[in-house]
């Protein structure tokens, strides 16, 4: 099992940058694949960005136009992702998420999440 813990999120400005970071506890972290997901108010939880066990693989929803980048620390049991270029749609509660198989997109494919991290992006 793994517990997940989300920090960084906050109040951004339009065209602004945020980092959020997952950190991880419990079993081996590299043994799990990661991905973060997000859901605004009203909406379903969407998935935003995947990444590998040794984070050589990556992939991203294609609604976020290269503006996202997701990487991984092994070392430190943390998952990162890094938000550029920010828009008010991007405003979410972002949510990071692990899988003891396989790896990418699917939601319910995702064993553990965290509680999640707020995200308002300011127009």
């Amino acid at each position: 099992q793994v517990q997940l813990v989300e920090s960084g999120g906050g109040l951004v400005q339009a065209g602004g940058s945020l980092r959020l970071s997952c950190a991880a506890s419990g079993r081996t972290f590299s043994s799990y694949a990661m991905g973060w997901f997000r859901q605004a108010p009203g909406k379903e939880r969407e998935f935003v960005a995947a990444i590998g066990r040794d984070g050589g693989n990556t992939y991203f929803a294609d609604s976020l136009q290269g503006r996202f980048t997701i990487s991984r620390d092994n070392a430190k049991n943390t998952v990162y992702l890094q938000m550029n270029s920010m828009k008010p749609e991007d405003t979410a509660v972002y949510y990071c998420a692990a899988r003891s198989t396989g790896w990418g997109p699917g939601l319910y494919e995702y064993n553990y999440w965290g509680q999640g991290t707020q995200v308002t992006v300011s127009s």
